[in-house]
């Protein structure tokens, strides 16, 4: 049985006292459920990973990274790598937001070059997959969902994608207000798997964490955590308020 998976992305949000603060009230609502019962991550901005790593280092709670650069090292101002992210204490991070795709002009080759580099250095990507409103509407989600995959994992071996997560987020339904009703995100869910059979094998597909993101709130939470290959939720703005991301980690359980 795949082991429900709740993520709060900050985003370009909070500050040094508010990110700390957010943390703990995070760890104190989701005691006795984080890493027993639901595998718990923040993905605060980098400037307050450490710190955030520091305030929750005993809660069961996983920290993040927003993004990663695929060179270890060298002249590339501006670039966080996989060992830095190590370095404070994360354990995952995200590979191809959807906004870095659309807004920061990231290719699917650079994406997929980040989850190797990730992989790698000891991380566990969380890769994001995701249509466009014009690309659902013209009957497109499978086809850019598979280009996303085939791309963001290309060249992995079955034994090292068995450490990525795979996150869908329909691009129309981030931070619109709008979301996939359950039965969409399942849809795309179910196909996801599919093609993860088809890539690898059937038991790393049954095996693999898929995640929603698109628009997460606790009054949708416990039925989108209700589809079938539904395992857990990437939240952005409601991963903002420490008690409505508690009640989120709560519908995943």
């Amino acid at each position: 049985m795949r082991k429900p998976f709740v993520a709060g992305n900050w985003k370009e949000n909070t500050d040094s006292r508010s990110s700390v603060e957010l943390a703990k009230a995070v760890a104190t609502g989701s005691a006795g459920l984080a890493k027993e019962k639901v595998t718990v991550a923040v993905i605060p901005p980098f400037v307050y990973l450490q710190s955030v790593v520091q305030a929750i280092r005993s809660s069961g709670i996983a920290v993040g990274g927003q993004d990663v650069y695929f060179e270890p090292k060298g002249a590339f101002t501006g670039e966080i790598s996989p060992a830095m992210l190590k370095d404070v204490g994360c354990n995952y991070v995200l590979c191809g937001h959807s906004e870095r795709r659309h807004v920061l002009c990231e290719s699917d080759e650079m994406v997929g070059k980040k989850v190797t580099a990730a992989l790698s250095g000891g991380l566990m990507p969380i890769l994001c997959v995701g249509e466009l409103l014009d690309e659902r509407d013209g009957g497109r989600t499978e086809q850019v969902v598979a280009r996303h995959m085939k791309t963001g994992l290309a060249g992995l071996s079955a034994d090292k994608m068995s450490a990525v997560t795979i996150a869908y987020e329909p691009v129309w339904a981030i931070g619109t207000g709008r979301t996939a009703t359950p039965q969409q995100a399942q849809e795309v869910h179910g196909f996801i798997r599919k093609l993860l059979a088809e890539m690898y094998n059937a038991k790393l597909a049954q095996e693999t964490q898929i995640l929603y993101g698109g628009s997460v709130k606790a009054d949708n939470a416990k039925e989108l955590m209700a589809q079938e290959d539904v395992d857990g939720l990437l939240v952005g703005g409601a991963s903002l308020k420490a008690d409505e991301f508690v009640r989120i980690i709560q519908a995943a359980v």
